[in-house]
């Protein structure tokens, strides 16, 4: 395997699947075949799961509710999707700990960093739930800072695109795939991979990003394997 230790970072909006919100449970399935495929080759597995499905917080504030607040609400959902997942993979017959950046010990564990990692080499899937804790930053932040603080060697970056295009290929029929680029040129043709603070985390702390299409099945292991099923920043 190309990796031994990844980040998989998935958006809520994407377990909606053809839904308008909520968990789409054929897509909840998919993910998980996905992910068993893959922890099957003994890569240790990390995932950070977003909360767009239920709640955004940036969007609070449309609805009246302050940013703040707006923003802790988005965490929770995250921590349901969360669970969601852990159930799913459980399903499988897959080991797995879920750890919050907010406490709540009736559901899921603190975020301890050395227990984090621990969880990992004992083969555990850990999802890491609740953002980082605190309100202003998103879920890439939080796949970026845990992907650092658990030593993973990528962010593998799942979504509904087959990697970075010169524009939006569903808006742009011309535009074409990146294969690879590098951090600087990420920033300098302006593209919106991530977040600018969890892009620069990841350039200063030389953590590679894969941007894939993980909707389309067998991409994930294709990506372990060492084929080019996206685009690599580095």
């Amino acid at each position: 395997m190309r990796y031994k230790r990844i980040l998989l970072k998935l958006s809520g909006e994407s377990l909606m699947g053809s839904g308008q919100y909520g968990i789409d449970p054929n897509r909840l399935k998919q993910y998980t075949e996905e992910i068993r495929a893959v922890k099957e080759e003994d890569v240790e597995i990390a995932i950070v799961i977003g909360g767009g499905n239920i709640f955004r917080g940036v969007q609070a504030e449309a609805s009246g509710i302050e940013r703040v607040q707006g923003d802790y609400m988005g965490m929770l959902a995250t921590v349901i999707n969360g669970m969601a997942l852990q159930s799913a993979l459980e399903s499988a017959g897959l080991y797995t700990r879920l750890m919050s950046g907010i406490k709540m010990e009736q559901v899921c564990e603190p975020f301890i960093r050395r227990r984090a990692i621990r969880h990992l080499e004992k083969g555990r899937i850990v999802i890491f739930g609740a953002g980082i804790g605190n309100p202003y930053f998103t879920t890439d932040s939080t796949a970026s800072l845990r992907a650092i603080e658990i030593q993973a060697d990528v962010v593998l970056k799942g979504t509904r695109v087959d990697g970075v295009y010169t524009a939006d290929p569903e808006k742009d029929p011309t535009a074409t795939r990146y294969q690879e680029l590098s951090f600087q040129e990420a920033y300098e043709k302006n593209l919106s991979i991530m977040d600018m603070t969890a892009f620069t985390l990841c350039q200063e702390n030389n953590l590679p990003i894969i941007v894939f299409d993980m909707n389309k099945p067998g991409n994930l292991l294709n990506i372990m394997k060492g084929e080019t099923a996206g685009t690599l920043i580095k």
